[in-house]
């Protein structure tokens, strides 16, 4: 068949809208994608079987290195909430307080909260089916009312631009509104701390112990940008505030947060590292200060990204070893760094 016959009958049988709701893209390779997600297919059906096996009875996910092994492996989208759930303390948080969700909603107005979150609304996803005004139930509502009770639990953080894509993705996997808060406190009160608070020290913590890990691993790349004067926080900043939703596909996004919830922030390093050691080739073709941003945004494209599963293999085999031990030596001394700076 002709390549262009081949896309073609590929568009026929690929749905436009992906099982999340979200529109593809205008240059989306559809005979690509068809190709990758017919073998996917067979490991998801193999994984559902063991995961449905290991999940019998109604007790919540534990850790355990059995879990951690699976979760690596992926995990099928009708487990995905429980799971996530279990794994990440947000269950047992929810169990221990009930009813605190709701008594946040009907707690004190706070405007300037409220009208920084109503800004955002239309800005979420508009590529997504079921964020529009139009859609019968509109998940805008749902977001909002997540968006605003976190921003009256914690009251240091509010609300920040980006929590709005993540909060989305929650209530997209969960279905529940609960769920999608006590998530969303996993992530920002305990897995990320720092990223959203108004200074964002811990995201610009990380995005210089990014630096530093290239520098040792990737040193070709670190002479680059220091020789260009790129900051990682132009290049990267994206990757740690969005945690990868709208940069990556959306089931490689699904297959990080798997082990995010699970293993806590070095997945975030173990993903940029990957992104950049398998590109270093084509980033060092950069030749100026705008063709190096370029590249990046690139990295980000095409089929290594898209074959979520061999992408997930690659992250804990591609950045080499990474102890959550070096992690904390140097967020401890780019932290001091920054706060010397001012």
């Amino acid at each position: 068949m002709e390549p262009s016959e081949r896309e073609r009958a590929a568009r026929e049988r690929v749905p436009r809208i992906d099982p999340y709701g979200f529109e593809r893209p205008e240059d989306f390779d559809y005979a690509a994608y068809e190709e990758f997600f017919s073998t996917y297919l067979v490991i998801l059906t193999k994984r559902a079987i063991k995961w449905s096996k290991l999940l019998k009875g109604s007790g919540s996910v534990q850790k355990s290195m059995r879990v951690k092994r699976y979760i690596r492996k992926g995990v099928p989208l009708e487990h995905r909430a429980r799971v996530w759930m279990g794994v990440s303390g947000a269950q047992a948080q929810m169990e221990r307080n009930p009813g605190y969700y709701h008594q946040l909603l009907q707690g004190e107005r706070n405007n300037t909260l409220e009208e920084a979150i109503r800004t955002d609304m239309n800005r979420t996803f508009p590529d997504n089916v079921k964020f529009r005004r139009s859609a019968d139930p509109c998940l805008q509502k749902t977001l909002y009312n997540v968006l605003l009770a976190y921003g009256h639990h914690n009251q240091g953080v509010g609300y920040c631009q980006g929590m709005n894509f993540i909060a989305g993705y929650l209530i997209l996997i969960t279905k529940n509104e609960e769920e999608s808060f006590w998530l969303l406190d996993a992530l920002v009160g305990r897995i990320l701390p720092d990223y959203y608070s108004p200074e964002m020290l811990g995201l610009k913590t990380d995005q210089e112990v990014l630096g530093e890990l290239v520098r040792t691993k990737l040193p070709a790349v670190a002479a680059l940008m220091d020789g260009h004067g790129v900051l990682w926080t132009l290049v990267v900043s994206r990757w740690f505030i969005c945690l990868f939703v709208d940069i990556l596909p959306v089931e490689t996004v699904l297959r990080i947060w798997d082990c995010l919830f699970n293993e806590g922030s070095k997945i975030i390093f173990r993903v940029a590292l990957t992104l950049i050691k398998q590109h270093q080739a084509f980033i060092l073709e950069a030749t100026s200060f705008a063709d190096i941003c370029e590249k990046f945004k690139e990295i980000t494209k095409g089929s290594f990204v898209t074959e979520c599963h061999t992408f997930m293999q690659k992250i804990f085999s591609e950045p080499g070893s990474l102890s959550m031990t070096t992690i904390t030596r140097l967020r401890e001394s780019c932290r001091a760094k920054l706060l010397a700076q001012g």
